[in-house]
């Protein structure tokens, strides 16, 4: 069976789709030693999906450190909480460890909003942006490329709540293992379409652009 993947996805399509969170087991982290415990966990296992969250910043000249370090397996997710228990280094084992294949989304910008906070050689990462563009997929947002892939709406609502709270709220916990998650089903289904090469890609055509506005009133459009 051929999957049909769209180069754009019609974001206007997204509210339409049912709703996915993940499905396994949250674990918050707030010391070091649940720290160590979690880090010996998802060490040992074959594929971790990883993300970071951030307070919003709402006025100009204001920054906040990354708050959230999500790491999640097919059934797991880690909550670690940076603003509390800072970096301690078992967590700097865990991101300059070169065995586990460890993906992600723009990693970019969490390496560099993680290294803000501790210096670390950065490990074994993939990021799904790279793999997506190589099948020619251009809306390379965790929200578009889920839908594009699984028909299922990933809700961002939470994404600007305060992740620097005493207490996160489950919808928070919800939103922040269901982005560390996707990216681990996001992966493995690429990977699948790649080795059995059973996808095509659809080219959604672009808008026409407009004719150009006459200058003066009651002129026609240049042909």
């Amino acid at each position: 069976m051929i999957t049909k993947l769209f180069n754009k996805f019609d974001k206007k399509r997204i509210p339409e789709l049912p709703r996915v969170l993940f499905p396994g087991r949250i674990v918050v982290v707030l010391n070091e030693a649940e720290a160590e415990k979690a880090v010996n966990y998802l060490l040992a296992s074959d594929i971790i999906g990883i993300d970071t969250e951030t307070r919003p910043v709402f006025r100009k000249g204001q920054h906040h450190k990354v708050a959230l370090l999500q790491v999640a397996t097919r059934d797991i997710c880690f909550l670690f909480r940076l603003n509390i228990i800072g970096v301690p280094p078992c967590l700097i084992r865990l991101l300059e460890d070169k065995t586990v294949t460890k993906v992600g989304l723009s990693l970019h910008d969490d390496f560099m909003m993680l290294q803000k906070r501790v210096s670390f050689n950065k490990g074994k990462f993939i990021d799904l942006q790279d793999i997506a563009k190589d099948f020619g997929i251009e809306d390379l947002s965790l929200q578009k490329l889920y839908a594009n892939l699984f028909h299922e709406r990933i809700a961002k609502r939470e994404q600007l709540s305060n992740w620097e709270a005493p207490i996160l709220l489950d919808k928070q916990k919800n939103y922040a293992a269901t982005d560390a998650w996707a990216c681990i089903m996001i992966y493995e289904r690429l990977m699948l379409l790649k080795q059995t090469n059973s996808y095509e890609i659809i080219k959604v055509a672009e808008p026409e652009p407009q004719q150009e506005v006459a200058k003066n009133e009651g002129e026609a459009p240049a042909q």
